[in-house]
């Protein structure tokens, strides 16, 4: 079995990090930095994160996204 240890997104959920960026930067901005349906048009968290488990290259991009904005893993911006 792999440790996780030097992983930072151990731990971390999903729905967490979703909730997390848009009560950052909120749905515009997010639409801004990543430019996909679920964030442009009608955006919900359960819209998203459907969009985010079926597509693997969406979701790196909002784990990217969450890392660059919360890089100690603490949303300590809020």
């Amino acid at each position: 079995m792999m440790s996780q240890q030097n992983n930072p997104l151990h731990g971390v959920k999903l729905l967490h990090m979703v909730e997390a960026l848009v009560e950052y930067w909120g749905w515009d901005q997010l639409a801004l930095r990543i430019p996909v349906r679920c964030f442009m048009h009608d955006p919900s968290v359960k819209s998203t994160l459907k969009f985010l488990r079926k597509t693997p290259w969406a979701r790196t991009k909002v784990e990217e996204l969450y890392l660059h904005t919360f890089p100690n893993g603490v949303e300590e911006k809020l």
